[in-house]
């Protein structure tokens, strides 16, 4: 059968795909925003001077950065509920359930990411805030998150494009995202390449969008890195700097 491009226009502009691609969207963002300050708090736990929390926090990452995927979106919506018997209840949906286990899944990767953003960060400039009287919470908040921001931001960007590009696993939960949309009405009137490739251009949309947004956010912290914040890489004047604020 030929290309049909009324089919195409009609699918791309569908509201089925609209709200698919808004799930799509939103499922991606919940799940990374999860995973950071999940990854966060593994990541402080690796570098912890308690030899157990250290060996949890690198086992929750070996765990699941070694389960595929698929596999932990199955065994949250499948598995669980028969562990957890509150999880059989109505509220837990299948965007709950593609919620939890991205999340999850991606906080091992962004703790990897997080924890080489703290050691990115001069020891020295640590060390001069505690000899100002900063507090933990001043030093980190001051002087290490801003620089490490600064250095996981690619990374993290990276990561939510290949996230987005993962909620489309959960269609084998019957989440209604992109792909899930599109395999359904593929099956009602078997026009694969129409269909397919209105979902190829929403996903091209939605990925170019976001990366786009993570070169201009890059723009903008390496500007304020190297001009604004320029002290902050000498150690005490950095330090100094944080004490006047």
């Amino acid at each position: 059968m030929a290309f049909d491009w009324d089919i195409f226009w009609g699918a791309l502009t569908s509201q089925a795909f609209v709200q698919g691609a808004l799930l799509t969207i939103a499922l991606a963002a919940v799940s990374q925003a999860a995973a950071i300050v999940l990854g966060l708090g593994v990541a402080l736990l690796r570098r912890s001077g308690a030899a157990p929390l250290r060996g949890a926090a690198a086992t929750y990452v070996w765990l699941f950065r070694a389960i595929p995927t698929l596999l932990q979106l199955l065994f949250v919506w499948n598995a669980l509920p028969q562990l957890v018997p509150s999880l059989r209840d109505p509220w837990f949906t299948p965007f709950m359930a593609a919620f939890l286990a991205l999340a999850i899944n991606e906080s091992a990767y962004m703790a990897e990411i997080i924890r080489s953003g703290l050691g990115a960060v001069d020891r020295g400039q640590v060390l001069a805030g505690k000899t100002l009287g900063l507090r933990d919470t001043q030093i980190f908040r001051l002087i290490v998150l801003p620089q490490m921001i600064r250095v996981i931001i690619p990374p993290t960007g990276n990561e939510f494009i290949t996230l987005l590009k993962l909620t489309s696993l959960a269609s084998v939960i019957s989440l209604r995202e992109l792909l899930t949309v599109t395999s359904q009405t593929v099956a009602v009137n078997f026009r694969f390449a129409e269909l397919y490739s209105a979902a190829t251009v929403w996903y091209l949309v939605i990925v170019s969008i976001f990366m786009v947004l993570q070169v201009q956010l890059e723009r903008r912290f390496h500007w304020t890195s190297e001009g604004r914040h320029e002290p902050m890489q000498t150690g005490v004047p950095a330090a100094a700097g944080a004490l006047n604020r």
